[in-house]
């Protein structure tokens, strides 16, 4: 890790050999490409498509829409009719099955930081709305089953027996059942498994596939449900938001959905950064935006935000950051979040379905004085961490960020022609990105 009084060294050099050295601006990684390794395909090895079975539709997982019971009880849904868009809230089980949900809010049954962390580590209390949505889906026959099923295999996967369960006092159920309604690791779920018409298996409804409008309620649900979370949790320092796209990249289903979760303290990353951007408010700009800019990784842009080849990281990224002058993803007008919204989509667009992929959000968390854009790393997962990177702390990224813009600007231009991405997007040359683009910092607002 670079000392902070140490001057920061170039981000991207490219040695007489073709090996580009990259270091990450804000936390110092160390990544190398090598010649010769940059036209690999993309997609990860998969089994050869195979017909898909009609007779499971709405089946193919447990996140597809004839399984909802199969999930614990959802917070929110978002439905489309001939009307529009509608918000459903804390439905009861007897509702469930009425409508087709576009995207669903809905408790992980394995959490990674659990309900009862926040309970026994700091005396959390459930809000007033969380205990009335647990009372009123515990009201019916069918809610108290659903919920006591779920319970049940949550701790079957814990090695508890089902003895053991019915031995539980009432208390203790009720502390168990309480964890889907006040705890603080949502999915927010996709309604397609397949894209609409499929018919061979490899035909996955990813981000790219969504329209632009789906992407933009897609990515507006996830954002009031970050917001919701900081408001029920006052423990929580910081929620993470991520999507994990194929299981190469760690999704448990091939289904698309992101994840948030609450943790009770700051990365050791984001410290760092910190650190730095103490010493120099404009960070983001210098050493992101007019960085790319300066170097022609900027792939596309818009109103509301840019997006270019990263660099520095681990993997192959695609880095896309606000103009917004709000750091906080929840406090940005709705036209802020529908632009950020549309260039994402069209990233993902561009990546293609077939490519597993993490998407990451950092943003300013609540309790950060200092301006952070808010900003998502798109990072395709194409390779293996190995021994030679675990020793060395060198991390071997196999595309570099020339190759990965090549790509991106290249699928780019054909989409937008098609409509599948939003027409206002502007590609490569087109942009006119300016230094200083981000006005995420009051010293550069107008």
């Amino acid at each position: 890790m670079m000392e902070a009084d140490h001057p920061w060294p170039e981000p991207l050099r490219r040695m007489p050999d073709g090996t580009v050295k990259q270091i990450n601006p804000y936390s110092g990684t160390s990544v190398w490409t090598v010649p010769g390794r940059g036209n690999r395909p993309l997609a990860t090895a998969a089994p050869p498509p195979t017909p898909i079975d009609h007779a499971l539709d709405g089946r193919h997982c447990a996140f597809c829409a004839a399984r909802y019971f199969e999930t614990p009880p959802e917070k929110a849904r978002l439905v489309a009719d001939p009307d529009g868009w509608h918000l459903l809230r804390q439905l009861p089980a007897e509702r469930i099955a009425d409508s087709v949900a576009e995207f669903r809010r809905i408790p992980n049954l394995f959490e990674i930081v659990a309900y009862d962390y926040w309970r026994l580590n700091y005396g959390f209390q459930p809000s007033g709305e969380a205990r009335a949505h647990h009372d009123g889906y515990q009201s019916s026959e069918r809610g108290r089953a659903h919920v006591a099923e779920m319970v049940r295999t949550r701790r079957r996967a814990a090695g508890m027996p089902d003895s053991t369960w019915e031995g539980l006092s009432a208390r203790d159920r009720a502390e168990a059942a309480m964890s889907f309604f006040a705890g603080t690791h949502d999915v927010i779920v996709a309604r397609r498994h397949f894209v609409d018409g499929a018919t061979t298996s490899d035909q996955l409804a990813s981000s790219g596939t969504l329209t632009p409008g789906e992407h933009a309620h897609y990515t507006a649900f996830t954002v009031e449900a970050l917001r919701s979370i900081y408001e029920a949790n006052r423990y929580a320092r910081y929620v993470a938001v991520f999507q994990n796209w194929l299981r190469p990249a760690g999704a448990s289903f091939d289904h698309l959905h992101k994840q948030l979760v609450a943790v009770d303290e700051r990365s050791v990353r984001t410290e760092h950064e910190l650190r730095r951007l103490r010493d120099n408010l404009n960070l983001y700009n210098e050493y992101a935006v007019d960085y790319a800019s300066r170097q022609n990784l900027v792939v596309a842009e818009n109103e509301a935000a840019v997006a270019f080849a990263g660099f520095g990281h681990r993997y192959p990224s695609v880095e896309v950051y606000s103009k917004s002058e709000f750091a906080r993803p929840w406090e940005q007008p709705g036209d802020h979040v529908r632009g950020f919204s549309d260039l994402l989509h069209a990233v993902h667009a561009a990546t293609g379905a077939e490519v597993a992929c993490n998407e990451e959000w950092h943003y300013q968390a609540p309790d950060v004085d200092l301006p952070m854009p808010w900003r998502v790393v798109l990072k395709w997962r194409v390779s293996t961490l190995a021994g030679f990177e675990g020793g060395t702390k060198i991390y071997l990224n196999t595309i570099d960020p020339w190759n990965v813009r090549d790509r991106v600007v290249s699928a780019l231009f054909p989409l937008r022609d098609a409509g599948r991405i939003a027409p206002e997007i502007r590609i490569a040359t087109e942009c006119g990105c300016r230094p200083n683009s981000l006005r995420y910092n009051p010293l550069l607002r107008s």
